[in-house]
C-alpha cells in the first residue's frame, strides 16, 4: 500500500460518513411530507420483518400529505400498524387500499427536538471523519518510519488528508445548515 492509495481510501471512506448523515437527515421530518422519513420502517409481512419501502410505492400530492400504495392490499393494516408505531407521530388512514399519512405542523418544540438528532447526527459524522483521518494518518506514518517514502512525500499527503478532511466536514455543516433551515421553515 503505497500513500495514494492511503488517502483514497480514506478520501471513499469520509464520502460514506458524509453520506450516512444525508440518509440520517432525511429521516428526521420536517414540516413536509417526505417518502424517506418511512426508510428505516419495517413491517411484519407474514411474519417477516419487510422494509416498508419493499412493499410499497409512496406519493406525496400535497405538501403534508403522503400516500402509501402497497403492492398486496392484504398487507394494508400491518403497514399502517407499523407507520402508526414509528416515533414519526403518525396517524395514518387507509380506506382499504391506499393509507393516506397527514404530516401535522411541527410545534416550536418538536422543531428544536429535531434540530438536536440533526446536530448529534453531524457531529456523529464529523467522529467518523476524524476517525478515518487518525487511521490514514497512522497508516503514512508506518509507511515513513519503514522507509518506503521520504518525510517531503509525507508532509505532501499530510497536507492533502487535512484539506480533504475539511472539505468533508464542510460538507457537512453544509448539510446540517440546509437541514435546520428546512426545520424552522414555518
Amino acid at each position: 500500500m503505497d500513500l495514494d492509495d492511503v488517502v483514497l481510501d480514506a478520501d471513499h471512506r469520509m464520502d460514506q460518513a458524509v453520506e450516512k448523515v444525508s440518509q440520517d437527515f432525511g429521516s428526521i421530518r420536517t414540516g413536509r411530507a417526505n417518502p424517506q422519513l418511512l426508510n428505516r420502517i419495517t413491517v411484519d409481512y407474514y411474519g417477516a420483518p419487510t422494509p416498508l419501502q419493499q412493499l410499497a410505492n409512496f406519493s406525496v400530492p400535497e405538501p403534508r400529505i403522503l400516500i402509501v400504495n402497497p403492492f398486496d392490499k392484504g398487507s394494508v393494516n400491518q403497514i399502517e400498524k407499523a407507520i402508526r408505531e414509528s416515533d414519526l407521530g403518525l396517524n395514518p388512514a387507509s380506506d382499504g387500499g391506499i393509507i393516506r399519512c397527514v404530516f401535522p405542523e411541527l410545534t416550536e418544540e418538536r422543531r428544536k427536538d429535531f434540530i438536536k438528532l440533526a446536530k448529534g447526527a453531524a457531529e456523529d459524522g464529523k467522529v467518523a471523519i476524524r476517525n478515518v483521518r487518525r487511521s490514514a494518518r497512522d497508516q503514512m506514518q508506518k509507511l515513513e518510519d519503514d522507509g518506503e517514502v521520504g518525510a517531503d512525500e509525507h508532509d505532501r499527503y499530510q497536507k492533502m488528508l487535512e484539506d480533504m478532511t475539511g472539505k468533508h466536514v464542510a460538507q457537512i455543516d453544509r448539510l446540517l445548515e440546509q437541514k435546520e433551515k428546512d426545520l424552522l421553515e414555518v
